[in-house]
């Protein structure tokens, strides 16, 4: 089941007008929760759920809650504290021991859907977006603020900037003033270059984070139909032909495992001028010296730093573990994290 919030919206859109909908949204957590502030999960009179608020155990009872939000038409905050001998969920021995508090707001026509229609709009065409949700027992009142510096007044423009910077960090939430603010980006963007078997986990697993995938290969015997989710942008002009398409300016990470060390290279010299902020080729340091002597380049020469050999240590010699490592890798990265193991368990 797909939990990025661009996945639940599509979900969610197909049937807005068929089913009855209540957003949940967690507004706050203190102490151990399986889900952090901003998590969103779509709900509809049909019993179904779409994205998790916890690891499972919750959402029965806040399904139950929601039903309230289609009676009244209102907003209605419920809390889950595991902490509290008292509390409905401490006595089931549920929830992760922390404190949860969750905003659920009935969606329809009457509230223009919570702007999340619009939202939608702006995340599939990779535009950053501020979502505010006013945080009371009333009827609806979210805004939508598309965040671009493109045409926006100099007294705008600091203040968007400094939006788009926390868009990118730990502090994509804030509460001010009874408001719930949200920095929302468009899903990351991957590009494999390279559609033999091997790209097929990487691919997959990719798709499964719910990241967009870009996947270029101009062989005719590579990146075959029916072998990749019917989601992902397969490219097949020539690698050097695409130095002008817009979705090379809208990645945020590169893997290049063609196998081919002509089609590495122009691989390589290509997303030097894209908007990739992570790289990384598959091979060892011995090929990737012929690739750069291809192009011609050194490492130290290329505008991006390359991640080669590519990957984490996870073990493993399977295509699916190397997928996993690389991905891993490029997780990480873009989340500006270490990688390391969170309890320690594994030696330094």
């Amino acid at each position: 089941m797909a939990n990025r919030l661009n996945q639940l919206l599509k979900q969610w859109l197909s049937q807005k007008d068929t089913q009855k909908w209540v957003l949940a949204t967690i507004i706050e957590t203190d102490g151990s929760s399986y889900r952090k502030a901003g998590a969103m999960m779509m709900i509809n009179d049909l019993g179904q759920y779409f994205g998790l608020l916890s690891g499972g155990c919750l959402e029965s009872d806040i399904m139950l809650q929601a039903r309230r939000c289609w009676d009244s038409g209102r907003n209605r905050i419920v809390e889950y504290d595991m902490r509290e001998e008292e509390d409905l969920a401490w006595k089931l021995g549920i929830g992760c021991g922390g404190m949860v508090r969750i905003l659920l707001q009935p969606v329809d026509e009457a509230n223009q859907y919570l702007q999340l229609d619009s939202l939608y709009a702006l995340l599939e065409s990779n535009q950053t977006a501020e979502y505010c949700q006013v945080i009371n027992d009333q009827v609806p009142l979210n805004t939508l603020k598309t965040l671009t510096l493109k045409q926006a007044a100099p007294e705008q423009a600091k203040s968007i900037e400094g939006a788009l910077k926390k868009a990118d960090t730990d502090r994509k939430t804030e509460t001010q003033q009874g408001v719930f603010k949200q920095y929302l980006k468009p899903a990351p963007h991957l590009a494999v270059f390279g559609g033999g078997v091997d790209a097929r986990p990487v691919v997959a697993i990719a798709t499964q984070l719910g990241w967009q995938v870009t996947l270029v290969d101009p062989r005719t015997s590579y990146a075959r139909n029916g072998h990749f989710d019917n989601s992902v942008s397969v490219v097949r002009d020539a690698i050097e032909s695409l130095e002008q398409n817009r979705w090379l300016q809208q990645i945020d990470m590169a893997i290049i495992m063609t196998h081919n060390i002509k089609l590495d290279a122009q691989s390589l010299a290509l997303v030097q001028k894209s908007s990739a902020k992570y790289v990384g080729m598959l091979g060892p340091i011995h090929r990737t010296d012929r690739v750069l002597d291809l192009i011609p380049t050194t490492r130290e020469q290329l505008v991006k730093p390359l991640a080669n050999p590519v990957g984490l240590r996870l073990g493993g010699e399977l295509p699916e573990s190397i997928a996993l490592s690389m991905l891993s890798e490029a997780h990480a990265f873009i989340e500006q994290q270490n990688g390391l193991s969170i309890s320690g368990i594994l030696r330094q």
